[in-house]
């Protein structure tokens, strides 16, 4: 008789199962619409999204479908990816290692130092809307002496999405769906559980 073999186990996937709560939040048209046709599952859905060439309603689904830790990091790599068209890459550098040490030290004074980041430079960069996910990934938008104002539970995925589509388009825009593709591919390796490191862009 044979020794009895071990199934074998289903890779882990960090991406929300639930795609009915991700969907109202990807904006898809109708064409969107009948290219998920019946997915229930967001990894399921998120192939379909990038083969069908709708890769910015694809990253959209990341953003929602990832918890916000992960989700935030994957904003700080793809900002780090296109990091040399920023404005001022010092300045970004400085939002994005804020929202970074959030993600590796999810404390409220953390979330808030990369809120104060944000603020200082404005909120005209994709690290900036990486530091904001971090703060809407807390139990209160409101200032600490204030009551808590909670933020609603899809506030994270609205930050990171416009934090990943303006990594995508700065410096030459027309570069744009090759991004998306690499910041798609950090996606399934950081839902996957890997680090999704992204290399920065070659002039």
């Amino acid at each position: 008789m044979s020794a009895p073999t071990t199934p074998a186990k289903t890779p882990a996937n960090k991406l929300s199962a639930d795609l009915a709560r991700v969907l109202p939040h990807l904006q898809l048209d109708g064409e969107g619409q009948a290219k998920i046709g019946d997915c229930r599952q967001s990894a399921e859905a998120l192939d379909r999204l990038e083969q069908a060439g709708l890769l910015i309603e694809a990253t959209r689904l990341v953003a929602h479908a990832l918890p916000p830790r992960e989700a935030v990091w994957w904003a700080c790599a793809c900002s780090r990816h296109t990091a040399g068209s920023g404005a001022n890459p010092a300045t970004e550098a400085a939002i994005r290692a804020a929202a970074e040490e959030w993600v590796r030290r999810p404390t409220d004074e953390h979330r808030r130092a990369a809120m104060t980041e944000a603020e200082k430079a404005g909120f005209g960069s994709a690290e900036a809307w990486a530091a904001v996910g971090a703060f809407w990934s807390g139990d209160s938008m409101a200032p600490l002496e204030a009551p808590k104002v909670p933020p609603q539970p899809h506030f994270p995925g609205l930050a990171v999405a416009g934090s990943v589509a303006l990594a995508a388009v700065r410096g030459q825009a027309t570069r744009r769906d090759a991004r998306l593709k690499q910041f798609l591919t950090s996606a399934r390796d950081i839902a996957a559980g890997g680090a999704g490191r992204l290399e920065a862009e070659a002039d």
